[in-house]
């Protein structure tokens, strides 16, 4: 996304700086808030790996992977380092693996709500404002706004039934045992196949079709408290 920004002739410096600050705050607040997701469930479920790990933190030295970071600033897609999840110490491996497995993307919708509640509440505040000419509320307006747009992204995007990512945990919990030893099986061709098909735009399509509405429900959602406002 960072991309098309500097490629577009209608964005202005400061736009380009906005969205990198929000890229930044997504790389070291939300991924390893969306990777800490994960482990909380999972130890609550009785899995202690990723607290045994180091892993049960807020702390983004113990989640960054550099590649999907990069990735993350420049396409708007990327990834943090997976929290080690052991399904045998859950009572039901399935459920336990598909709970914590959701636990990720529902940080991502929560994080991209609370987004959207200080966008409107700055709509809000300021209603009365001429936005052509607060220069300064415009940009704030937009960080927060940029990171509604990157949360929806990533829940979407994990919520793909694809392994590794997390729908495919999620899928697991409604299919027989056969099937979940097939994909398993088939993890590394299946996840190369998907990086190659995302890198060649091929899910463009689907996933800006399904963002639009998650952020049109979430935007009209989270304006609702102040509507009779403005």
């Amino acid at each position: 996304m960072l991309i098309d920004l500097i490629r577009s002739q209608n964005t202005d410096l400061l736009t380009v700086i906005v969205y990198i600050l929000s890229t930044l705050m997504t790389i070291f607040l939300i991924l390893p808030l969306h990777e800490c997701a994960h482990g909380f469930i999972a130890y609550k479920l009785g899995d202690d790996t990723a607290k045994r790990e180091g892993r049960l933190t807020l702390n983004p030295l113990a989640h960054i992977d550099y590649l999907g970071a990069l990735l993350m600033l420049l396409i708007g897609f990327g990834w943090a380092k997976p929290v080690p999840v052991n399904p045998r110490y859950f009572k039901n491996p399935k459920k336990g693996m598909a709970l914590t497995a959701l636990a990720g993307p529902v940080s991502n919708l929560l994080a991209s709500i609370a987004a959207g509640l200080i966008k409107n509440l700055l709509v809000f505040v300021c209603y009365k404002c001429d936005w052509s000419t607060d220069g300064v509320m415009m940009y704030v307006f937009a960080f927060f706004n940029f990171l509604m747009i990157m949360n929806i992204g990533l829940a979407v995007f994990n919520f793909i039934p694809v392994p590794p990512l997390d729908g495919s945990k999620i899928l697991m919990a409604f299919l027989p045992d056969k099937a979940i030893f097939w994909l398993n099986q088939r993890t590394q061709m299946l996840s190369i196949g998907l990086f190659v098909l995302i890198m060649m735009g091929g899910l463009n399509g689907i996933l800006s079709v399904i963002n639009t509405f998650f952020y049109q429900l979430i935007n009209w959602l989270t304006f609702l408290p102040f509507s009779w406002a403005v």
